[in-house]
């Protein structure tokens, strides 16, 4: 069996890429960007998912038995900026993809990463949100999120290309950039290393989200093409839902020097979803899955990298592009 990952050296991407190859399955990935140093896959070309001829050749090349399709533009913030951009990529670039599929007479099992993003504000009443509820997203990213969703589900209708979806809820752990979790570790590490004053900046303090770590979502990621049913659609996220505030006390118990909070209204985000949680029964009936690694583990986890990264002197710029935020 070979698989094929489109962005593959995004965050998610790169943790699936380890799994898969720890797992004995050849694989091959691609991105418009290098891969860090923590990328281990068999193999990895440079392609942009709007670039269908080279899509086309890779996909030829390689004949993979699994895609999972990770490729996206996936900061709301960013789409508010580059709404073009994020359609372009989030829509044509599944479009690009399943066409060279049907091109090249290829019906591997794709797995689409879909989000979240898509149900948009979510009364408490329908909380967590399940699959059937109404898609009503807030940002550009949601939309195409949307646009992309239905479009895999219309080439299973149409053309039989076995296709499963999966509504990704926040996801974060060691290596992410750019998500709550990650900003405030990373300012929390750079508090206790003496890189900033005591004083801890935050956005909406009230925002709440079930989260989970990457390592479970891979896992989830890896069971789809074996025990999910082609043509259906799952959440996949974590069960627990946290406040900003109760995560500020999660890594203030975990890092070494106290500090003070201090709400900055430039962190807060004009268009964002008071909660954020997703009913993931239908997935863990399929698969036999359930989320293993809790919130305070992956807190101590992404501190520790923080804390290299900084010691190293190699951390990551945060404030991504449109560019950069292409296939996360």
């Amino acid at each position: 069996m070979k698989a094929m990952i489109t962005g593959a050296a995004g965050f998610i991407g790169t943790a699936l890429t380890k799994y898969c190859s720890e797992a004995g399955c050849p694989v091959l990935g691609f991105d418009i960007r290098e891969p860090s140093s923590d990328w281990t896959g068999n193999a990895f070309e440079l392609c942009d998912v709007r670039n269908a001829t080279r899509l086309t050749e890779l996909i030829s090349r390689f004949r993979p038995d699994r895609i999972f399709h990770l490729a996206a533009q996936s900061y709301p913030t960013v789409s508010l900026l580059q709404p073009r951009e994020t359609i372009d990529v989030n829509v044509v670039g599944t479009v690009n993809l399943y066409e060279c599929l049907r091109a090249e007479n290829l019906s591997p099992v794709v797995v689409t990463a879909c989000s979240s993003a898509e149900y948009g504000p979510v009364a408490s009443v329908d909380l967590p949100v399940r699959e059937t509820h109404p898609l009503r997203p807030l940002h550009p990213y949601g939309v195409s999120k949307v646009g992309q969703d239905l479009l895999v589900a219309q080439y299973f209708i149409n053309y039989a290309i076995p296709s499963i979806r999966i509504r990704i809820f926040n996801t974060t752990g060691p290596g992410k950039i750019g998500d709550v979790c990650s900003d405030l570790t990373m300012r929390a590490a750079e508090i206790e290393l003496g890189m900033r004053p005591p004083s801890l900046a935050v956005g909406n303090l009230t925002s709440r989200r079930a989260l989970i770590d990457v390592r479970d979502m891979v896992r989830a990621l890896w069971l789809a093409p074996e025990r999910c049913e082609p043509g259906e659609v799952y959440n996949v996220g974590g069960t627990q839902i946290y406040s900003v505030q109760e995560l500020i006390e999660i890594i203030r118990n975990r890092v070494s020097t106290d500090f003070q909070v201090e709400q900055d209204p430039a962190l807060i985000r004009a268009c964002d979803e008071p909660v954020i949680a997703g009913d993931v029964s239908k997935f863990q009936m399929c698969s036999g899955w359930a989320a293993e690694i809790e919130l305070f583990h992956t807190v101590e986890d992404m501190l520790d990298w923080w804390r290299r990264q900084f010691r190293s002197g190699s951390a990551p710029v945060t404030r991504q592009s449109g560019a950069e935020a292409r296939c996360a």
